[in-house]
């Protein structure tokens, strides 16, 4: 593969429910992700983001398109397990829901090492190293990082799924609804750390959330997403005070005075 993420979703469907009565949760989207691009997905619950961002990385199949990566289906990618490992090791996603994604029996160490180890092929030692610079920059006391998953609180697990995303480094970044379970306090130092990793990496990143100010603040495009379908996509900047869909306008009065003014 590329040293750098190049991916491309085009013209994907997603369906679900029985043929007769099947919905389109994603409906025709088309969107690509260029090196260092930060694009922010945002639209209300329903509108199919989150579904998106999970055929972004593989964790759903489409009903009808294609997803690639690096110009080579996700399909393909993911049938062999060379590929897949190195799909993983460039692509990593952190969901909304912690609870089900982290071994209740293993340490929440055991669980960030775990692809050091078999992504990056580190030693215990190094890769030991690897998880507690990398719990150390999402602000998290170094003593939680040996305990289980139900012994830290709901946001500090969602800070762990980050760092456990971040420890191999990856060319793109899926994030799905990251900050919602985090305190305001710590919002704000978590959405730069992803700003400053992509800028100084030049990862790309996705960025979904139905928050359009700390979206606007972190990614320099937003798409807009309603009913499955994208009604609006540009600059932050010009999607902010010059937007073009009544839907965009009406998240944008939602939201106006909550941060989205001095949001770049």
């Amino acid at each position: 593969m590329d040293a750098f993420a190049q991916l491309a979703v085009s013209s994907v469907v997603k369906y679900f429910g029985p043929a007769r009565s099947r919905h389109a949760a994603v409906d025709g989207v088309s969107l690509s992700v260029e090196p260092g691009q930060r694009i922010g997905v945002v639209g209300e619950s329903g509108s199919g983001k989150s579904t998106l961002a999970r055929m972004m990385v593989g964790l759903e199949r489409p009903s009808a398109g294609e997803v690639s990566f690096n110009g080579v289906a996700m399909g393909t990618l993911l049938k062999m397990r060379a590929s897949r490992v190195e799909l993983r090791r460039e692509v990593q996603f952190v969901a909304q829901d912690t609870t089900s994604s982290f071994d209740p029996l293993r340490t929440l160490r055991d669980s960030i090492r775990q692809p050091a180890q078999h992504l990056l092929g580190m030693g215990s030692r190094d890769a030991d190293a690897k998880v507690d610079e990398t719990v150390s920059l999402l602000g998290l006391a170094p003593a939680l990082v040996d305990r289980h998953p139900a012994e830290v609180s709901g946001g500090q697990r969602q800070r762990f799924a980050i760092a456990r995303a971040l420890v191999v480094r990856p060319r793109l970044l899926v994030c799905d609804e990251v900050v919602s379970a985090l305190d305001v306090s710590v919002q704000g130092s978590i959405l730069n750390l992803l700003k400053r990793y992509c800028l100084e990496s030049g990862a790309a990143l996705v960025f979904v959330s139905h928050g359009l100010p700390a979206t606007a603040f972190v990614c320099s495009e937003l798409v807009v997403m309603q009913h499955g379908k994208i009604v609006e996509h540009g600059a932050t900047r010009q999607v902010l005070h010059e937007p073009k869909h009544p839907y965009t306008a009406s998240l944008l009065a939602a939201f106006r005075g909550g941060g989205a003014r001095g949001a770049a």
